[in-house]
């Protein structure tokens, strides 16, 4: 087996200290832009590698960070996986991603293993935890971006970027009313989720609002999952025939609606109207199409991995400003136009 290029042997190859190549590696000050040039092409033709672990201990950064997510499964978070990966990858960073399965217990383990392999920040997406869990862990990272969840006091390591789930959710009541449905229906999610509690919010005030009577066995958790919304939606309509719009948390609980109103035999959308939530590329692929609020989920990694970098690297201090995206109606098949 070939032995591995050590840094004396490129210092030994360059007539210089290990000092000086370590400096010229790590674009130290104290080394002339000549003597750098030629100790990298050195290193290179010797086809050194750098020991990560010692760059980390001298820089105290790792260059990785922790990506949290409840499901990637579901495409919503797989496409904001890409955004943060994709803006990792040209900044040279390296991403430890971790899967709760939408378990609370899980999340709290991923997030320990992250803490004792010494990321240098933490994007956290849609946790499930509570209040009081969300603000126990948020002090011992360096940094976080916050995906999709909030908190109420401001903190200094902590960037929130969060969806206007409420007014996407008012958006789909009011296209209701406008094409005459009025006895409409919510799909909320998981009980813990605070985006389904969001959309809840939103689509109570706009019930309100627009003088609709909400019976509150119109609204009713569900899994996250087509078969989540199938199932609920059965028995949904068996109780409550006379529903003739269904908001749902999520496109893949859409999916599920869809299934349940073929199979009961309600015409979409002559019968009911329906609208997700998310714009997921299945969304256009089933028939009828899905009508959603399309949330941009790739610029949302995006943006979280960028807004992660600038607390990075900040050095004045200044903070950054919390981001809101709203969520943008789409009209397809599934909806009375």
């Amino acid at each position: 087996m070939t032995e591995r290029i050590t840094i004396a042997d490129v210092a030994r190859a360059a007539g210089v200290s290990m000092m000086t190549v370590s400096r010229a590696i790590n674009n130290k000050e104290g080394v002339s832009a000549a003597t750098r040039a030629r100790i990298l092409e050195i290193a290179q033709q010797m086809a050194f590698q750098p020991n990560s672990i010692a760059q980390s201990l001298a820089s105290n950064r790792t260059a990785t960070i922790g990506l949290v997510v409840p499901d990637i499964a579901n495409p919503f978070f797989a496409e904001i996986a890409r955004g943060v990966e994709d803006v990792a990858y040209v900044h040279d960073y390296n991403v430890f991603l971790l899967n709760s399965n939408e378990s609370v217990e899980r999340e709290e383990k991923a997030l320990e293993s992250l803490l004792s392999k010494q990321v240098d920040g933490l994007i956290w997406c849609s946790s499930r935890l509570s209040l009081d869990k969300l603000s126990l862990y948020l002090p011992r990272f360096a940094y976080t971006v916050l995906i999709n969840r909030t908190i109420a006091e401001p903190m200094s390591n902590v960037i929130m970027i969060d969806v206007d789930d409420a007014a996407g959710a008012a958006q789909a009541v009011a296209h209701f009313v406008q094409h005459g449905r009025r006895k409409v229906a919510l799909l909320a999610g998981p009980s813990h989720s605070v985006s389904g509690q969001k959309r809840r919010r939103g689509f109570l005030a706009a019930c309100e609002q627009l003088g609709l009577a909400v019976d509150e066995s119109h609204i009713r958790p569900c899994d996250p999952t087509s078969a989540g919304g199938y199932e609920v939606t059965l028995n949904l309509l068996q109780d409550r025939p006379q529903i003739d719009a269904i908001l749902a948390y999520n496109d893949l609980v859409a999916v599920g609606v869809l299934q349940a109103c073929y199979e009961l035999g309600r015409r979409v959308p002559e019968e009911m109207t329906l609208i997700g939530f998310d714009d997921i590329p299945l969304a256009a692929l089933v028939t009828p199409s899905l009508s959603t609020l399309r949330i941009d989920k790739y610029d949302l990694g995006e943006r979280g991995m960028q807004t992660l970098l600038q607390l990075l690297n900040q050095t004045d201090g200044s903070a950054i400003v919390t981001q809101m995206m709203r969520p943008e109606l789409i009209l397809r098949e599934s909806t009375a136009r």
